[in-house]
C-alpha cells in the first residue's frame, strides 16, 4: 500500500491545514506531508478567505482522495476508530459534530478581522463588536463541552472537536485575547500538545510573508 499523504499550505497562516494535519496526526496515520507555497494562487486563495471551495488540505490514503476538513476528520474516525476522534456516546457523539460543523462554516467574522498568523503577537489588539460576538460564543461552546465533559479537553479525551477548534486557540494567542481562568486553561494545554509544539516551530521558521495577513498599526 502506498504511503498516505496529506497536501497543506502554508502553517503559518492556514487554519484549514492544521486541522487537517491535527486530525491526521490525532488518529496515529502515518502520512507524508505535501506543502504548496503559500504564494501558489490556489492555496492564497483559500488563506485569504477568497475561493468557495477549499481544496486545502487533502488526504489521499488507500484509494480515498478527501479534501474538506470534516469529511477528513469522518474518514479518519471509521478508518482508525480506536483513536477516538469523536466520542464513544450517542449523544456527545452528536454534539460534537454540531460545534464541529458550526466552527467549520461560521464565525466568519472572528476568521476575517483576526487571521491565523502563528509568527505574530499583538498585546492590546482592538477586536471590533461582531468579532467579539464571535468570541464569545466560541468561548460558551468551550465551556458547556468542558461543564459536560470535565474536561481536560473538550469531551474528555482528546479528538476531532479539539483539532477543529484548535486554530482559534492560536488567534486567541496571537491577538491577546483574555480568557476566563477555565478556558485559558484549555487553550494553554492545546498549545503544549507535541503536535502543537511541533507545527508552531515550522510555521516559525516559514520564510515567506503574506502581507495581506500581518497586522499594521
Amino acid at each position: 500500500m502506498a504511503k498516505a499523504t496529506l497536501t497543506i499550505s502554508s502553517k503559518n497562516y492556514s487554519s484549514w491545514s492544521l486541522r487537517g494535519w491535527l486530525l491526521a496526526r490525532f488518529a496515529g496515520l502515518d502520512f507524508e506531508e505535501i506543502v504548496t507555497a503559500p504564494d501558489d494562487p490556489s492555496a492564497r486563495a483559500e488563506i485569504l478567505l477568497l475561493s468557495p471551495t477549499i481544496l486545502v488540505p487533502c488526504l489521499r490514503h488507500d484509494g480515498a482522495t478527501i479534501w474538506d476538513t470534516l469529511a477528513i476528520g469522518e474518514y479518519l474516525h471509521e478508518t482508525f476508530p480506536q483513536a477516538g476522534l469523536l466520542p464513544a456516546d450517542r449523544i456527545q457523539r452528536a454534539h460534537c459534530r454540531s460545534i464541529c460543523g458550526e466552527i467549520h462554516s461560521g464565525f466568519t467574522t472572528l476568521r476575517a478581522s483576526l487571521p491565523v498568523n502563528l509568527k505574530g503577537h499583538f498585546p492590546g489588539f482592538k477586536v471590533w463588536n461582531r468579532a467579539q460576538a464571535d468570541i464569545d460564543r466560541v468561548c460558551t461552546i468551550w465551556r458547556e463541552c468542558l461543564d459536560k465533559s470535565g474536561g481536560p479537553f473538550l469531551f474528555g479525551e482528546r479528538g476531532m472537536a479539539d483539532a477543529m477548534y484548535a486554530p482559534v486557540v492560536t488567534r486567541f494567542a496571537t491577538y491577546d485575547v483574555r480568557l476566563e481562568p477555565r478556558l485559558k486553561a484549555y487553550a494553554d494545554l492545546i498549545m503544549a500538545m507535541p503536535e502543537m509544539i511541533a507545527w508552531v516551530e515550522a510555521a516559525r521558521a516559514e520564510p515567506a510573508e503574506i502581507e495581506e495577513l500581518e497586522v499594521e498599526y
